[in-house]
């Protein structure tokens, strides 16, 4: 038997934010490089087991200090302002991430 469904009204959907998990682990962030809108943020995971990490970001437009993220900790960045950055870590520093904010 096929039935109908009527609607009336208006619907709104809102859309969680896109959470990008990006992973400290090996002595490098994963992935490398990251593309974001303008209010969006990363969550960086320590995924060591025996390396604590950091991640900060000293730019004009914009700066972040985590401090120490233990392994199994997070740290939430989120990017109020357009522009290109680069997340370092402060204890391995060849560590790199970069974010591109549109």
């Amino acid at each position: 038997m096929l039935g109908s469904i009527t609607m009336t009204g208006a619907a709104i959907a809102t859309l969680p934010d896109i959470d990008h998990i990006i992973s400290q682990k090996g002595k490098r962030f994963g992935p490398l490089d990251v593309a974001l809108r303008v209010g969006e943020h990363i969550t960086v995971v320590n995924d060591d087991d025996n390396f604590v990490h950091q991640a900060y970001i000293e730019d004009e437009l914009f700066t972040f200090d985590s401090g120490d993220i233990e392994p199994g900790a997070r740290a939430v960045i989120t990017f109020p302002t357009e522009g290109d950055f680069a997340v370092l870590c402060g204890i391995h520093p060849k560590m790199k991430l970069a974010v591109h904010v549109r």
